[in-house]
C-alpha cells in the first residue's frame, strides 16, 4: 500500500456496511418507496458541481422529494470533507465519507447515487453504480470513448435502473416549448441547426488551484489509471484543460447543445461526423493539451446538418439557432424566439418576431426524483445519453485520425467513413 493511500485513509467516516441479504433489485427500490420513505442518496464527486448544483438540488427539494445525501466521496480529503460538513448543515447530520466509489456503493443503506466526478469517470461510475443496483442522476458526458459506453449502457439496461443524464437543458420550461413548436409544423423542416459558443480564454483557466496538496488527494482513485504520471496539483484542479480527461469543448460544452438538438429535433445517433482542432492561441499554457479552437459538423439521417465550433481566442459571435424552410428558432437565451426569416417556404404564417411559449416543467433534479417515486423515464434517460456520446465520441475520433468518421448504429461501431 503507497503512502499517498495510507494517508487517505486516515481521514472521515470510512464506511463500507455489507449486505446482510441480498441486495434489492433497481426496480424493487422503486417499488419500495412509499410515500413517506426517505430517499437516501450517496454523493460521488465533491467539487462546485457536486456541491452547488446536486447536493444543494437535494437540499432545494428535499421537503417534496423526502430525500436526504447521507454519505459522499471524492479523491481530495478537503472536497469531501467539506461536502460531509455542508450535508450536516442541510439535512441535519454530516454525510459519512467514504474512501472510495466502490465503497459508497457498497452501502446497503443508498438508494440511489448522484454522479457528479470528472468525465473520464463517468461511465465507469455509472456501470458500477448500475451492478449495485442503485438509480443514478450521471453528469455529461455519458462517455468519452466507445468502450466504455456500451459498457455502462448495457449494465443500465440490464439492471433496470433509473438514470437521468446531466444535460439539464432539456428540463427548461423554453426548450420544451420549442420541441412543441417544432412538433406542431409551424416552422417547417429543420435543415441545420448550429452553435457558435467562444471565449476570450479558455474556461479551465478559472479552476486552477495551487493549495491542493499530494498527501491529501488519491491520485490513484483521481487518475483511475488513465495516465501514467506523478500527482500534479495544476491536473488535478484543472483536468478540464487536459486532453486525456476531457478531450475538449465538444464532450463539455458542445453535448448540451447536442442534446438539446436531439430533444427539440427527436433526432437519433448522427451517420457520420467532421472535425477539426487544435491549440492556436493559448499556446503558454503547456500542460494544457485540450484545444482552443475545434469545429465539428454532423450529418443525421433525419435529413440536416448540425454543426459546433467553440474560439477561445476571440469571444465574439456566439449563437445557437435552428435553421428551417419556413424560418428560424435562436435558441440564445433562456427565452427563444422564432421568425419567418431566411424561411424558403415562408408562407405569411409567421410574422414579425415570436417568442416560444413555455411548457411548465421540473428542473432536471426534481424530475429524476419524481422519477424515482414513480419508475417513469426521467427527462434525460438512458438512450438520450448515448445518444449525445455517440455524437461527442464520433467528433473527437474524427478530429483525433483526421478524417470522417461514421456511425454503424447496429453494430454500435464507430469507423472510417
Amino acid at each position: 500500500m503507497s503512502s499517498t493511500r495510507r494517508r487517505f485513509l486516515r481521514y472521515g467516516t470510512l464506511t463500507a456496511v455489507a449486505a446482510t441479504a441480498r441486495p434489492l433489485t433497481a426496480a424493487e427500490r422503486t417499488r419500495a418507496f412509499g410515500a413517506n420513505d426517505r430517499i437516501r442518496i450517496g454523493l460521488i464527486g465533491c467539487g462546485s458541481r457536486g456541491v452547488t448544483a446536486h447536493m444543494k438540488a437535494a437540499k432545494d427539494h428535499a421537503a417534496e422529494a423526502n430525500v436526504e445525501v447521507v454519505a459522499v466521496t471524492d479523491p481530495w480529503r478537503v472536497a469531501a470533507e467539506e461536502a460531509a460538513a455542508r450535508a450536516k448543515e442541510w439535512f441535519g447530520r454530516k454525510a459519512d465519507i467514504c474512501r472510495s466509489y466502490r465503497d459508497l456503493l457498497a452501502r446497503s443503506d443508498i438508494d440511489a447515487v448522484m454522479i457528479a466526478s470528472p468525465d473520464h469517470a463517468h461511465a465507469t461510475q455509472l456501470e458500477a453504480t448500475a451492478r449495485a443496483g442503485k438509480h443514478a442522476y450521471v453528469e455529461k458526458p455519458l462517455a468519452n470513448r466507445m468502450p466504455e459506453l456500451l459498457r455502462a449502457v448495457d449494465a443500465v439496461k440490464e439492471a433496470g435502473i433509473i438514470v437521468q443524464c446531466g444535460t439539464q437543458l432539456r428540463s427548461q420550461p423554453g426548450v420544451v416549448g420549442a420541441r412543441r413548436l417544432m412538433k406542431s409544423g409551424l416552422l417547417g423542416r429543420a435543415s441545420r441547426a448550429e452553435q457558435i459558443r467562444n471565449a476570450d480564454r479558455p474556461y479551465w483557466l478559472s479552476y486552477l488551484k495551487r493549495d491542493v496538496r499530494a498527501e491529501d488527494v488519491d491520485w490513484a482513485e483521481f487518475t483511475m489509471g488513465l495516465v501514467d504520471r506523478p500527482f500534479d496539483e495544476v491536473i488535478y484542479s484543472a483536468w478540464y484543460g487536459v486532453y486525456e480527461f476531457s478531450q475538449g469543448p465538444v464532450p463539455q460544452w458542445g453535448v448540451h447543445f447536442l442534446d438539446t438538438i436531439h430533444f427539440i429535433l427527436d433526432l437519433d445517433c448522427p451517420e457520420s461526423c467532421v472535425c477539426m482542432g487544435g491549440t492556436y492561441t493559448w499556446k503558454d499554457e503547456p500542460r494544457f493539451t485540450a484545444p482552443d479552437q475545434v469545429h465539428a459538423l454532423w450529418r443525421y439521417r433525419e435529413g440536416l446538418m448540425v454543426s459546433y465550433t467553440t474560439n477561445f481566442g476571440n469571444g465574439f459571435g456566439n449563437t445557437t439557432r435552428i435553421l428551417t424552410d419556413k424560418g428560424v428558432m435562436k435558441l440564445d437565451r433562456a427565452d427563444p424566439i422564432y421568425t419567418a426569416e431566411g424561411g424558403i417556404r415562408r408562407d405569411g404564417s409567421i410574422r414579425g418576431e415570436n417568442k416560444v411559449e413555455p411548457v411548465e416543467h421540473p428542473d432536471h433534479f426534481l424530475d429524476w426524483f419524481q422519477s424515482l417515486r414513480s419508475g417513469r423515464a426521467p427527462n434525460a434517460p438512458i438512450e438520450a445519453g448515448y445518444k449525445h456520446a455517440v455524437a461527442s465520441i464520433l467528433a473527437t475520433e474524427a478530429m483525433e485520425q483526421g478524417r470522417r468518421m461514421k456511425f454503424d448504429p447496429a453494430a454500435r461501431r464507430i469507423l472510417p467513413g
